[in-house]
């Protein structure tokens, strides 16, 4: 991609980038809709959810993320760098996934800041191999929730790519926070690098690259019976309200306060 389509952030695109989300979205859904429709007419493995995994390599999974970084950004590279080699290993349901509709998670998703698409792509992944709670499948939720608190709590990147595409020396950051808005501009000030800078693309496709990295240890530890969750945080039970690693970020003193539960 050209410099002038990296930055998710420059407001005189921002009309196209929501349009492009929502376009992305769409197209994602429509695929899907239309490959549920095949699997109950084939009985193929499709409409077998979740889908299987078999271990991955989490370095070679992060060289492929960090590349892919610069092909469709942080969420669509995380989930592109487990998907693509899946296709290669299982077959279907993988090789009809439209791994790179979820491209507009970038930038928190199409430049919102919000959550970081890189957790927010590790966690889609981890829900398709191994299921949300709502279907009994509580490990996939532990690994989504192990993912944002070790993206909140650990000094990013962790990962150096064989190749890189810069070769300058990059700090690292705690963003204390799971979203793109705080992770990016703690590591920029960090950095005194501005948004457009090849210093602060690389760095954020090394994030993708680390989180990919951390995803494929928890997902070969699930498959072979030894995950363990990490997570100490739930919002709920803390805030009494849905929450993040970190109010005080974005809150300071007016962080909403939850009614108490009736007796």
């Amino acid at each position: 991609m050209k410099d002038d389509k990296e930055s998710v952030f420059e407001p005189s695109r921002r009309k196209i980038l929501i349009g492009t989300g929502a376009l992305a979205a769409g197209v994602a859904l429509s695929q899907l809709g239309g490959l549920v429709k095949k699997a109950e007419a084939t009985g193929g493995k499709t409409e077998k959810w979740p889908w299987p995994y078999e271990k991955l390599d989490p370095a070679k999974t992060a060289e492929i993320c960090y590349n892919e970084w610069y092909r469709v950004f942080c969420g669509a590279a995380v989930i592109n760098s487990v998907v693509g080699q899946l296709r290669e290993k299982v077959g279907e349901p993988y090789t009809s996934f439209p791994a790179d509709a979820f491209l507009f998670l970038e930038g928190g998703q199409v430049g919102w800041g919000t959550i970081c698409g890189s957790p927010a792509g590790a966690n889609i992944v981890a829900n398709l191999i191994i299921g949300p709670r709502t279907a009994g499948a509580h490990e996939g939720h532990a690994i989504s929730a192990d993912i944002m608190q070790w993206y909140s709590e650990t000094a990013l990147p962790t990962f150096t790519p064989q190749n890189p595409k810069l070769t300058a020396k990059l700090p690292t950051t705690v963003s204390e926070s799971p979203l793109c808005h705080i992770s990016v501009g703690k590591w920029m000030k960090e950095a005194n690098q501005p948004l457009k800078s090849a210093e602060r693309k690389d760095r954020c496709a090394r994030v993708a690259a680390s989180t990919a990295y951390r995803l494929v240890e928890l997902l070969n530890d699930w498959h072979d019976g030894k995950y363990e969750s990490t997570a100490t945080f739930s919002s709920a039970s803390e805030n009494g309200i849905t929450g993040q690693f970190n109010c005080m970020e974005c809150h300071g003193d007016d962080v909403p306060e939850a009614p108490q539960p009736k007796a």
